[in-house]
């Protein structure tokens, strides 16, 4: 497995532009582990395996985490309605949204860029500075204001700023910033010492800038420019969060030895929670289908109950980022990338050779 990977990355850091992490474990022993291109292409400083990349939506699998703790204190509720936890008065969140419906990307609310509809998250700040959206609340005007798409619970469809909206809640009841909330209660809870939300006008020691690819007409990658302008300069409940390879498998060591989460609501976190499901087209895992659940997302063969893989991944410009764990055999594989990346085709790539040689 370790040369097939290894070959792989290395042919997608040639040419694909590749350049960041992967890693890949079973049963806790690291399998491969390698460190591709520039954490700053200005100078030619490398990227190592404990550089820290941008992880974008991943961040949500914290947030979920940080919103299940406060369930098992019984300080919330799945079923309770958002509108009751804050003040959403005069916005066009309906008053039947749920922490689940948010958690599990059922709420039916509206993007403040609706990315499945075509939309560049980027072109939010047009007109509108980046550097001016920093807190969860900043967010509100550019989504709480438009009209939902569905009713609640009746379909489903991926949106970020349902992620705020939880982030705001744990605000309303931890009484703390959530950057706070997370450092504390998952960041340092699971070990996970080079994690955080680290602001793009400061100095980050071993931190990866992010580059968007500049091509020409032919498509081919002529030069880059930094992603400075593309999202707000500091993480936010939804994505941005900073992180390692190995910090994510301690993230998941954390939850499966129940150091964050109770077995209760660990198992809770690791399995599907909802109704849709979405086939996984032209892949060479027959009757692989995908399930959301609470912040993650589940891979799931027909005829089994149990996920044959649980992930995220996230996409900004300039940062691609995959997570995915096989519970059965005790894997774990982490793409992380500073650079626009196909790391989706680079993981089904490695899924499918993982699933001929082990299943």
């Amino acid at each position: 497995m370790e040369e097939y990977v290894e070959a792989l990355c290395s042919e997608y850091a040639a040419r694909n532009n590749f350049s960041g992490v992967c890693m890949v474990k079973r049963k806790g022993e690291t399998v491969f582990a390698k460190a591709y291109g520039y954490a700053n292409r200005a100078f030619q400083i490398p990227n190592e395996i404990d550089t820290r990349f941008d992880a974008a939506s991943i961040t949500k699998i914290f947030t979920a985490a940080a919103v299940l703790q406060l369930i098992e204190q019984r300080k919330m509720r799945l079923q309770d309605r958002i509108t009751e936890l804050l003040d959403l008065s005069g916005t066009e969140i309906p008053d039947d949204v749920t922490v689940e419906h948010l958690l599990n990307h059922t709420s039916g609310i509206a993007d403040d860029a609706d990315e499945e509809a075509g939309e560049d998250y980027s072109a939010l700040f047009a007109d509108s500075p980046n550097y001016a959206i920093r807190e969860c609340r900043d967010f509100l005007k550019n989504f709480a204001y438009k009209k939902p798409h569905y009713k609640a619970g009746t379909d489903v469809r991926y949106c970020n700023c349902s992620y705020v909206l939880l982030g705001l809640a744990i605000e309303q009841i931890s009484g703390m910033n959530y950057r706070d909330y997370f450092r504390q209660n998952i960041f340092d809870r699971a070990g996970m010492a080079r994690s955080g939300f680290f602001s793009m006008d400061e100095v980050n020691e071993n931190t990866a800038e992010g580059y968007r690819s500049v091509t020409d007409q032919d498509g081919r990658v002529v030069s880059y420019k930094k992603n400075i302008y593309c999202y707000p300069p500091m993480g936010t409940p939804d994505g941005g969060a900073y992180t390692t390879a190995e910090d994510l498998n301690r993230f998941l060591t954390a939850i499966r030895d129940h150091v964050l989460l109770g077995e209760k609501f660990a198992d809770m976190f690791l399995h599907p929670h909802c109704e849709f499901t979405r086939p996984m087209e032209g892949d060479e895992i027959p009757g692989l289908y995908e399930q959301n659940g609470y912040g993650f997302e589940f891979l799931m063969l027909e005829g089994s109950g149990e996920p044959f893989c649980i992930c995220k991944d996230g996409m900004n410009d300039g940062v691609a980022a995959k997570f995915s764990y096989y519970p059965e055999k005790d894997m774990t594989l982490v793409l992380l990338a500073n650079q626009e990346c196909n790391v989706w085709e680079m993981t089904r790539k490695i899924q499918s050779e993982l699933y001929r040689r082990y299943y």
